[in-house]
């Protein structure tokens, strides 16, 4: 599978550009017509371009809220009736991100050039991604990019606070699995070695716990580093290998799978993937080019790949419930919210709607799902400290015995 980079006609004359994975040249040809464009320039980018333009993608939360302010900003002007080059001209004096403020000055300079504000946004495709450039080319074709703008800083906007919320909800798991693995390191490398000394040749005479904690800190403070390094080589190369296209596929098969984190997962890309298409189809975008932009916002490659499968039924004719309800990866309440939709033709409201409910019930697992965890987590801690402390005292016991007798 290789990455093509494409240029291509809209039907309303516009170019458009973007970048595509297909086995072939000919393949990537392919599937650009089936978005509904006429490809004019279709170039393979080799493996290392590709690497650097997805690292050159990762931008911080604070950018990402700077672009979503502006964009509601610039939706406000607009609609107050500003020029778009006055309006966005306006809102850069409100920036204060220093990369953002730069990339919208760019925009200003393209635009004052008779650009359009899509094409402009499509040379910083880390900041505008393609959701926006959707939406600004479909707010310039109906004349009215004021209220996609809006729709656009709102589905932004909460895409952000649906990831501020599971960051927020895996800080205290994460800091309680770390205070775990620290305390049981330090019982090992600094308190059970005060007992070494004193069970030095008892040998067989030990408990078979007191030998496993006393062999286990013994094998850490010799070995430790090693074992370290080899934890990180391991970690790299599984890292590594999940980067590959089919091991990729696998792993995030199996997350599918798992009871309560395959369906938490699974209501998380189907949340960002209807607030995202309904957004698109709210503004003016076709079914089929809106569902090619909004697949790209899925991270679960099997989900991605069945929605690509769904955007060729839809371009040939297809409605849109069947074929997502053929490829099984989606909920069954997406199913029927999206049928609800193309029933009485208001599949933007459903999609949004669903979004909505989608979102309060990731907000309910996540809840239960920490209510799980932390206190599991506080118990496993629990039992392995009084494990290590129950190891030491049987020895000093047993001896004590020994004395005695």
């Amino acid at each position: 599978m290789a990455n093509f980079a494409y240029q291509a006609i809209a039907p309303n004359g516009r170019q458009t550009r973007g970048e595509i994975d297909a086995p072939t040249r000919a393949h990537a040809v392919a599937q650009i017509r089936r978005l509904g464009v006429m490809p004019v320039d279709v170039t393979e980018r080799p493996s290392s371009a590709v690497a650097v333009t997805t690292q050159r993608q990762r931008i911080s939360g604070k950018a990402r809220m700077a672009v979503t302010k502006t964009f509601g900003e610039l939706a406000t002007l607009l609609g107050a009736g500003l020029q778009l080059d006055r309006a966005v001209a306006l809102t850069i004096e409100n920036i204060g991100h220093a990369g953002v403020r730069a990339e919208f000055v760019r925009l200003l300079a393209a635009i004052k050039q008779g650009q359009p504000l899509s094409s402009a946004m499509a040379d910083a495709p880390a900041l505008f991604p393609p959701m926006a450039q959707a939406m600004a080319e479909a707010g310039e074709a109906n004349g009215a990019l004021g209220p996609a703008l809006g729709r656009l800083a709102g589905a932004m906007q909460q895409a952000d606070d649906l990831r501020a919320l599971i960051t927020t909800a895996m800080i205290y798991p994460v800091i309680l699995i770390v205070i775990a693995v620290s305390v049981i390191l330090m019982m090992l490398l600094f308190v059970v070695p005060q007992f070494d000394a004193l069970f030095v040749g008892a040998g067989t005479a030990l408990p078979p716990e007191s030998r496993f904690v006393l062999d286990l800190s013994r094998g850490l403070r010799a070995q430790g580093w090693l074992i370290l390094g080899g934890a990180i080589g391991a970690g790299a190369i599984i890292w590594a290998s999940f980067q590959q296209r089919a091991a990729r596929a696998w792993r995030d098969r199996i997350v599918l799978r798992l009871p309560q984190l395959g369906t938490l997962v699974q209501h998380i890309e189907t949340a960002r993937f209807a607030r995202t298409l309904g957004a698109l189809v709210d503004g003016g975008v076709t079914l089929p080019s809106a569902l090619a932009v909004a697949q790209r916002t899925i991270t679960n490659s099997v989900m991605a790949r069945a929605v690509s499968d769904v955007a060729s039924s839809v371009k040939q004719g297809g409605g849109l419930t069947t074929p997502l309800a053929e490829t099984g990866v989606f909920p069954r309440i997406a199913l029927g919210f999206l049928r609800t939709g193309e029933e009485i033709s208001q599949l933007a409201l459903m999609l949004d709607r669903l979004s909505d409910v989608l979102d309060r019930d990731v907000k309910i697992r996540l809840q239960r799902i920490i209510g799980v965890v932390t206190p599991l987590i506080t118990i496993i801690l629990g039992a392995a400290v009084a494990a290590i402390i129950a190891a030491i005292m049987s020895a000093i016991l047993g001896f004590n015995d020994v004395a005695v007798s």
